[in-house]
């Protein structure tokens, strides 16, 4: 069902004039019939609206989207304004993008932009690179006159993430402050920029912007790169340097399985699933065979990727039976608003792949009930998985952050649902309870030709509530810990180092 609902993203229609640039002037008339159809499109086609939001505050939201639409004159406004709704209702795979022309036209871009890298460490903004006039690690204060935080609340809605977190906001804010900045305040000539040095001794210093291109260069050469550069790795990136999944023993009774995607093969029959499956076998035997008592299972930078990878390293970390989820539904069964649906290339004939689509619709969701479409117990993701014959039955150490996602959080999650479970680091941006998710839906709006995108299945995961876990957060450890300054200057890794401690305070 995954692979022909792909088919979704295959299609396009004619081009037509629009915008070339983030600053191009937009009626204001063309902005309200945009809004218009953006509202009504996931009004029809997308259940997650009031997944975490009520009809009243959804209503509100646009309330103040119509308004903001009469001081606007912009496509970046109205993009502005579009991308505050998209992250007002709370799924990390929302989306809403400029046409291919606008987004180009940043690359040209030749002053305007923030001069460094700005990154939270330990709950603090700080300066990120070491080339600038601004001391690496010292806290940022304010920007021309504007306090940092309110700066970054503004900025939050650029990086959408499930329900009401905003840790995982911080993941893409570490290396693209500057580009967020110049989206939501545009370009500026110069910054006054107030901070508080390494020392604690406070200064202002006034810096000129740099173009595109240079902070491009600033967020490459950013100092904690060789710590962080796995939240930002593609998978081909993973493949090439071998860091998909790999494991170690590191004592007589310690191991550490590193799993950083499930972007392994697309499917069960693939070969590079199967070796993965194999891998895993392999590796927790011999796990068993060498006694291992604690074992470290790193998903830190793990945004997700493709079934039965989590299902399958699961089985083997857990003692229950379970299932991929426990609840998943559709709102609709017949695609609304065809027309608008939009993708890269032509695939299929646009009446032909309806009717495809829609007929694979009704396989996958046939239970109607209350204006919702279920699937049943028949469907491959309600089979009942039992624990793996060689699963690991010692302490577990779940390590999870901000840029855990997806199937990576879902996978998180349900090994952290487990009471034997220790879970340290900081909250996923992935939700707990559950996502939305696995078959994604783009459209493209008319005038000003953005697009918005969103998963359609409303998804409950197969875990236990948990007094510390309120609904509509990530997954929240057993321990938090952060990066520490002195450790971020160092790049060096605090969750793991407080992890090893913690293993070997238990063998004393």
């Amino acid at each position: 069902m995954k692979g022909i609902f792909l088919i979704m993203l295959s299609l396009v229609g004619l081009r037509a004039i629009a915008q070339n640039t983030f600053d191009d002037p937009m009626p204001r008339t063309d902005m309200k019939k945009d809004l218009d159809l953006f509202r009504n499109m996931r009004a029809a086609a997308n259940s997650g609206v009031y997944k975490y939001r009520t009809q009243e505050e959804i209503d509100s939201i646009y309330q103040w989207a119509y308004g903001a639409i009469n001081e606007s004159n912009t496509l970046g406004n109205f993009y502005n304004i579009l991308c505050h709704i998209t992250d007002f209702e709370g799924s990390l795979h929302n989306n809403t993008s400029l046409p291919p022309k606008v987004r180009a036209s940043f690359k040209l871009e030749q002053e305007g932009y923030f001069p460094f890298i700005v990154s939270q460490i330990a709950n603090q903004w700080v300066c990120n690179n070491a080339d600038v006039a601004v001391p690496l690690g010292s806290k940022i204060l304010q920007i021309n006159g504007q306090d940092i935080q309110d700066i970054i609340s503004e900025l939050y809605k650029y990086h959408h993430t499930d329900g009401y977190n905003v840790t995982g906001k911080k993941v893409i804010l570490n290396a693209t402050f500057p580009f967020f900045y110049r989206m939501r305040f545009g370009k500026q000539a110069t910054f006054n920029i107030t901070y508080e040095n390494p020392k604690g001794n406070s200064d202002i210093v006034q810096l000129p912007s740099v173009s595109y291109k240079e902070y491009m260069a600033k967020q490459a050469k950013r100092h904690s790169s060789p710590f962080d550069y796995l939240n930002y790795a593609s998978t081909e990136v993973l493949e090439k340097k071998k860091e998909v999944y790999y494991s170690k023993i590191l004592n007589d009774s310690t191991a550490i399985l590193v799993v950083n995607s499930f972007a392994i093969g697309g499917n069960a029959n693939s070969p590079d699933h199967k070796v993965y499956a194999k891998y895993l076998d392999s590796i927790f035997t011999n796990f068993k065979k060498q006694a291992i008592k604690h074992l470290i299972v790193d998903v830190r930078y793990n945004g997700g990727g493709t079934d039965p990878n989590d299902l399958v390293t699961y089985s083997f970390l857990t003692n229950r039976n379970f299932q991929e989820n426990i609840e998943a539904w559709v709102s609709f069964r017949k695609i609304p608003y065809w027309n608008r649906i939009k993708g890269e290339f032509f695939f299929l004939i646009k009446p032909i792949a309806k009717l495809i689509y829609q007929k694979e619709l009704k396989k996958e969701f046939p239970v109607a009930k209350n204006g919702k479409y279920y699937q049943d117990d028949t469907n491959e993701n309600h089979k009942v998985w039992n624990p793996a014959p060689n699963a690991f039955k010692g302490q577990i150490y779940l390590l999870v952050g901000p840029a855990v996602a997806s199937a990576g959080s879902m996978f998180a999650a349900m090994l952290a649902s487990d009471e034997t479970t220790i879970t340290i680091g900081e909250e996923t941006q992935g939700g707990y309870y559950g996502h939305n998710g696995h078959t994604p839906i783009r459209y493209q709006l008319k005038h000003s030709k953005i697009k918005t995108a969103w998963s359609i299945v409303n998804l409950k995961q197969d875990v236990r509530n948990k007094p510390n876990q309120p609904y509509g957060y990530g997954i929240i450890p057993n321990y938090k810990i952060v990066q520490s300054h002195q450790d971020f200057l160092k790049n060096e890794d605090t969750v793991m180092k407080f992890t090893l401690d913690m293993i070997e305070g238990s063998n004393n």
